[in-house]
């Protein structure tokens, strides 16, 4: 083997990353999830939730987080005085970060798609971000979302857009030296936007947010020009507000 093979082959070996699935994945990420240093989809995903939430009333109101994960939105979320804030995650040591930062939160661990601790149109807002590319058969979760969901009802979605994971955009992390990373399906806009109609969720609001100039410091500051170089201009993340006709 000559030694530029030798080198190449040692390069690719060290970015090279095991793939697992969500559950799992997150497990193991929960303890350094919310320590993480500056992570550039979690600043976006904050950007675009903020600007979707200012759109809802909560008050009173019952929210669900599906994906809730640590908790990120909560703080946030609670600002506005929901009546109930309860969540969903399919990693029981997310949920354990979460409960350890709101005590008195309600939280069940997801396994499948069936929302059983929910009963029918018990809900007013439903909020799911950075989760449906984890979702395999997006059809009967949101079918299942839609039977807990009032009338009238309010959809919130963030996520990873299909532009970037089609690149090859993925959530990893480092544990115990090794790269992880958390499987992810790819749901095109088209087949979203089909399905939320099927379901008579009327758009309220949708954005996009792109590589750009705006953000290229980002990766200055990672020292990562050669990523900003192959997304440059692709859609990274996309926020949805829906409501249930």
């Amino acid at each position: 083997m000559s030694r530029l093979s030798e080198i190449v082959r040692y390069l690719r070996g060290s970015t090279r990353s095991r793939e697992v699935e969500p559950a799992p994945g997150y497990d193991l990420w929960a303890a350094t999830y919310d320590d993480q240093p500056p992570n550039l989809m979690l600043r976006l995903d904050e950007k675009v939730f903020i600007h979707l939430l200012a759109q809802v009333n909560l008050q009173n109101k019952a929210v669900l987080d599906i994906g809730c994960g640590t908790g990120r939105h909560w703080d946030q979320i609670l600002r506005h005085q929901p009546a109930a804030l309860s969540g969903y995650d399919v990693s029981e040591e997310m949920l354990k970060r979460l409960r350890q930062k709101h005590s008195a939160a309600r939280t069940w661990l997801l396994q499948g798609n069936k929302l059983h601790e929910t009963a029918d149109a018990s809900t007013d807002a439903i909020i799911s971000t950075l989760a449906i590319a984890h979702i395999a058969n997006l059809t009967a979760a949101f079918t299942e979302w839609n039977r807990v969901l009032r009338s009238q009802g309010e959809v919130i979605l963030t996520d990873y857009h299909p532009a970037a994971l089609e690149k090859g955009a993925d959530r990893t992390f480092r544990h115990g030296g090794q790269l992880i990373s958390i499987r992810n399906h790819i749901h095109s806009i088209e087949e979203i936007t089909q399905l939320t109609l099927k379901l008579n969720w009327a758009e309220a609001d949708f954005m996009e947010l792109k590589i750009d100039e705006t953000l290229k410091h980002y990766y200055v500051e990672q020292n990562a020009l050669h990523s900003y170089e192959r997304f440059q201009n692709t859609p990274i993340i996309y926020g949805w507000r829906l409501k249930k006709a």
